[in-house]
């Protein structure tokens, strides 16, 4: 059954009880997700990462010379992930940042390599700016990878998400098949299609254009 957007934080003690929950690794592992896109020496950027799923496994993939900036509104989730990560000897790779909701505080730096959103924009009560601020956060070039459960997100509302993402500045590249996800790959464009105002609202400047891309 799906649900209404944002209409759901994800609570602390399910870091633990689903997070974490090694079941996970048979439907896919992070490596696996993570390996066609995130290379050594690069900034990643990973909002939501509860107790570290993902983030782990992409600071080892952007080694030493990389970093992966880790934002989360629940400050308890990130300290929860300081934790693992020091017992991983990872944390010099973190940069862990608390956040305000609909805020990543990361607007303009244009520095991130690749921006991962997984399972986790359904809880974005205004995804709209959600993708705006993570395409000013990306290199123009950039890459998003979105993912929402089947089941708990229906197509149409994945969609929408898509089409939302399009008007923010982004094109969809490709449908990567992940099990029991809806998923696409967004590169950002190199004309932007919107701009962010003073108060962070948008003025549409260009085609909106197509997400409706072949699935690979």
């Amino acid at each position: 059954m799906s649900h209404k957007q944002g209409d759901h934080i994800c609570p602390p003690w399910v870091g633990v009880l689903s997070l974490l929950n090694p079941l996970r690794n048979v439907l896919y592992t992070p490596k696996s997700v993570l390996r066609p896109y995130v290379k050594e020496g690069m900034t990643v950027i990973e909002p939501g990462p509860g107790m570290g799923f993902f983030t782990l496994d992409a600071a080892r993939m952007v080694g030493p010379n990389g970093k992966v900036i880790a934002l989360d509104i629940q400050e308890s989730m990130l300290r929860a992930l300081r934790r693992r990560a020091e017992r991983a000897g990872l944390a010099s790779r973190l940069e862990l940042k608390a956040v305000e909701p609909n805020d990543l505080g990361i607007r303009g730096k244009k520095a991130a390599d690749f921006f991962l959103a997984f399972a986790m924009v359904h809880e974005v009560s205004d995804p709209l700016r959600f993708f705006e601020q993570a395409c000013e956060s990306l290199k123009t070039g950039g890459k998003l990878l979105l993912a929402e459960p089947r089941g708990h997100v229906s197509e149409e509302s994945f969609e929408r998400q898509l089409g939302l993402a399009v008007a923010a500045g982004f094109k969809v590249q490709s449908r990567p098949a992940i099990r029991w996800s809806w998923a696409a790959l967004l590169e950002k464009s190199a004309r932007e299609t919107r701009a962010l105002g003073k108060t962070g609202g948008a003025k549409r400047s260009g085609a909106r254009g197509n997400a409706s891309q072949k699935r690979s």
